[in-house]
C-alpha cells in the first residue's frame, strides 16, 4: 500500500495520534510584495493538530498504524480513507491527499451505510457496530418504525455489487435501495434470495461509438448505449437519452428502475435504457440528424421487435423528443426497409398515441392525487413546489393547474423561477414558449415583475405543501431534504427517475414525511407506451379522452399494489409508498424468473 503524506507549514511536531479539538492551520500563508505566498513545506505522514472545523467534520476519524504506517481510520466501519474513495484515477497526486482521502471517504457509500446502522442501531439499544457493512454475519430486525433488517444474502448481494462496480455510484444507490425495501421478503421467502443475484446484473450491455460530423466539418466521437435489463415479462422497453451526464452508472440505474417500473405498470414488458453522453443543446438540426442517423447505424443491430434472438423497442427520455425520434426512426426504417412502431413518441400523424408527450407529468398527479384520498386530503389550493422545465414537469404543472392546485414554481440548470401569485394556463404557455426558444426562465419575469428567478439556487426552500421534483436524479440531498421539512412540506412525490439521494429520503422517513418514488409515481409514461404499442398493432388510435381515463386507472393501480404489498409485509405509513413499490414490483419480476429456471 502507498503512503498517504500530507504537506504541513514548519513549526509542526511529528504526531502518532489524532487530537481533535486543536486550532491550527495546515499550510502558514505569508505576505510579500506580490501578494499572498505560500510558505515552504514539509511532509509528514500524519497531523496532530486540526482547524476546528475539520475536527467537527472528521470527528469520526482516529488515527492508527497499518502495516508500519500511520493511517486515519473510520470509526464506524474501521477502513482508512483511501480504502473507500470514489474516484479511483483523481488526487493521485495532490497536495493534501490525506485530506483529499477523509473527504471522499466521508462521502462514499460504504461509510455512509455504515453510519447509518449505526445511528439504527443507538436508536434500537443495539450498541455501536464495530465491524465493516459488508461483514456476512451481522443482522438486524425489521420494524415498522422503518429500521431495515441486514440478513447475510443481502449483505452478500451488496458487497458483491460493491466488489463488481464501485465506481458506478448512481446504480450501486439504486440497488441498495430495493435490497433494503425487499428484507422482509427475502427472510419470508429465501428461493428469492438467487433470484435477486441474478436480477441485478443486466443480461446484456451494449457500448459503441458514435461518429459524427458538425456544421463545419469537425468530426466528433461520443459514446452511444444500450443496457438490456431483464426480459422475464416481455421485450426490453426502456428510454434513449442524450445528455452529457450519461455514462454506465446511469444507464445501469435507469435501465433497473425501468425493469421495476415496467412490473408495477402490470404490462408484459422487460426493462432497458439506452442513450449517449452526446449534447442536443446548441447543436443545429442538421447536426442532431447527422448524430441520430450514426448513432441509429449501430443500435439498430441490437433492437426491433422482431430482431432475433432481441426484442427491444426504445422510446425518448431526456435529450430525446419528437424531433429525435423521427430522425431516429427514418434512420432505423432506411437500414432495416421495415416499417415497425418499435420507437416513441413519434409524430401523431404517424403511430404515437394521443397523450404520450403529457403521461408522465399526468402520471405523477395522479398518484398524487391517490395518496392525498387515502389522507382524506385534495389538491384543490395545496401549494406545491416542482422542480425541472422539461415534459414532466410542465405537464404536471399543467395536470396541477387543472386539479385546483397552486404552482408556484419551476426550475432549469441555471436557478429556479418562483412566482408567489402561483401558475396558471397563460403563465404555463408563456413559460412552454420560452423553453421552446431556449431561453432563460428569467424572461419570465419581464412579463410578470412579480416573479422572482434565483441563480444557482434549488427551490426546496420554498414554503409548500407537496414537492414534485422532476428534474434528474440526486438533485435534492439531506440539506434539501431539511429545508423541505423546515417549510412545512408533507408529501414528496418523485417525477425524475431517483431524484432524491439516500440520506433525503432517510431524513423524509425519520421525520414521516410520506413519499411516493419515482417508480411508481413516473410509471404513467411506460403505461401509456405500451397502450401504444397495442394501438400500433391493431392499427388503430384510442382518443385522448379513452387514454387519460385508461392512465388513470393504471396509476390507481399502482398506487393500490403498492399499499398492498407493504401491508402484507407489516410495513406502516409513511414508508409503505417506498416499500410497498419495490416489494410489488420485485415479487411479479422474481415469479417469472422462477418459472423461467436460471436463465
Amino acid at each position: 500500500m502507498e503512503e498517504i503524506d500530507l504537506e504541513m507549514g514548519p513549526g509542526y511536531e511529528d504526531a502518532t495520534h489524532f487530537d481533535p479539538v486543536a486550532n491550527q492551520n495546515l499550510a502558514l500563508i505569508s505576505v510579500g510584495e506580490h501578494g499572498l505566498k505560500p510558505t515552504p513545506r514539509k511532509k509528514k505522514k500524519v497531523v496532530k493538530r486540526w482547524r476546528d472545523e475539520w475536527a467537527e467534520t472528521y470527528k469520526w476519524a482516529y488515527v492508527s498504524v497499518h502495516e508500519g504506517s500511520h493511517r486515519i481510520f473510520c470509526s464506524v466501519c474501521k477502513e482508512y480513507g483511501r480504502k473507500h474513495r470514489r474516484n479511483p484515477y483523481g488526487n493521485e497526486g495532490s497536495r493534501n491527499m490525506q485530506m483529499s482521502a477523509l473527504e471522499e471517504h466521508n462521502n462514499s457509500l460504504l461509510h455512509k451505510e455504515a453510519l447509518r446502522l449505526q445511528m439504527a442501531s443507538r436508536d434500537k439499544g443495539m450498541g455501536v457496530i464495530e465491524r465493516p457493512l459488508y461483514v456476512k454475519d451481522m443482522t438486524r430486525q425489521w420494524t415498522n418504525e422503518g429500521y431495515f433488517q441486514h440478513t447475510v444474502s443481502s449483505l452478500s448481494i451488496l458487497s458483491a455489487i460493491l466488489r463488481r462496480d464501485p465506481h458506478e455510484m448512481e446504480f450501486i444507490q439504486s440497488v441498495q435501495e430495493v435490497v433494503h425495501s425487499l428484507e422482509p421478503v427475502l427472510t419470508k421467502y429465501p428461493q428469492y434470495v438467487h433470484v435477486l443475484e441474478r436480477l441485478v446484473e443486466p443480461e446484456r450491455v451494449v457500448i459503441f461509438k458514435v461518429s459524427w460530423v458538425d456544421d463545419k466539418g469537425e468530426a466528433h466521437v461520443n459514446r452511444g448505449f444500450r443496457v438490456q435489463f431483464n426480459q422475464a415479462l416481455g421485450p426490453y422497453k426502456g428510454g434513449l437519452r442524450f445528455h452529457p451526464t450519461v455514462n454506465l452508472s446511469v444507464m445501469k440505474f435507469l435501465a433497473f428502475e425501468q425493469t421495476l417500473k415496467n412490473s408495477l405498470s402490470s404490462l408484459s414488458l422487460g426493462g432497458g435504457k439506452g442513450g449517449s453522453d452526446f449534447n442536443p443543446k446548441g447543436k443545429s438540426e442538421n447536426e442532431i440528424m447527422r448524430f441520430c442517423y450514426s448513432f441509429m447505424e449501430e443500435l439498430y443491430r441490437h433492437i426491433g421487435p422482431n430482431q432475433v434472438p432481441i426484442f427491444d423497442t426504445p422510446s425518448g427520455d431526456i435529450g430525446v423528443g419528437p424531433r429525435e425520434i423521427g430522425y431516429l426512426f427514418g434512420q432505423y426504417r432506411r437500414l432495416t426497409s421495415q416499417y415497425e412502431g418499435m420507437l416513441g413518441p413519434k409524430g401523431i400523424q404517424w403511430g404515437t398515441s394521443n397523450l404520450h408527450p403529457e403521461a408522465t407529468g399526468y402520471g405523477v398527479v395522479y398518484y398524487a392525487k391517490e395518496v392525498l384520498t387515502d389522507l382524506h386530503r385534495d389538491l384543490k389550493d395545496l401549494r406545491c413546489v416542482v422542480s425541472g422545465a422539461g415534459k414532466v414537469a410542465l405537464y404536471a404543472v399543467e395536470k396541477l393547474i387543472s386539479f385546483g392546485a397552486v404552482p408556484v414554481t419551476i426550475s432549469d440548470t441555471r436557478g429556479y423561477l418562483l412566482d408567489e401569485e402561483g401558475f396558471d394556463r397563460v403563465k404555463l404557455s408563456l413559460i412552454r414558449e420560452i423553453k421552446a426558444h431556449n431561453k432563460n426562465l428569467r424572461e419570465y419575469t419581464k412579463s410578470y415583475p412579480k416573479a422572482k428567478y434565483l441563480d444557482d439556487t434549488k427551490p426546496w426552500a420554498v414554503k409548500c405543501d407537496i414537492a414534485f421534483p422532476c428534474a434528474t436524479q440526486n438533485e435534492l440531498n439531506h440539506a434539501d431534504a431539511m429545508s423541505l421539512i423546515n417549510v412545512g412540506c408533507q408529501i414528496i412525490i418523485e417525477g425524475a427517475n431517483m431524484p432524491c439521494t439516500a440520506e433525503a429520503i432517510d431524513i423524509f422517513r425519520k421525520s414521516k414525511i410520506w413519499f411516493g418514488p419515482g417508480k411508481a409515481a413516473n410509471a404513467g409514461g411506460v403505461a401509456i407506451q405500451g397502450l401504444e404499442m397495442a394501438q400500433n398493432s391493431s392499427r388503430v388510435q384510442w382518443t385522448a379522452e379513452e387514454v387519460d381515463m385508461r392512465l388513470q386507472e393504471v396509476m390507481k393501480d399502482i398506487y393500490q399494489k403498492s399499499m398492498k404489498a407493504a401491508q402484507e409485509y407489516g410495513i406502516g405509513n409513511p414508508e409503505a409508498l417506498l416499500h410497498g413499490a419495490n416489494i410489488a414490483s420485485f415479487l411479479r419480476v422474481a415469479q417469472a424468473m422462477l418459472e423461467q429456471g436460471c436463465v
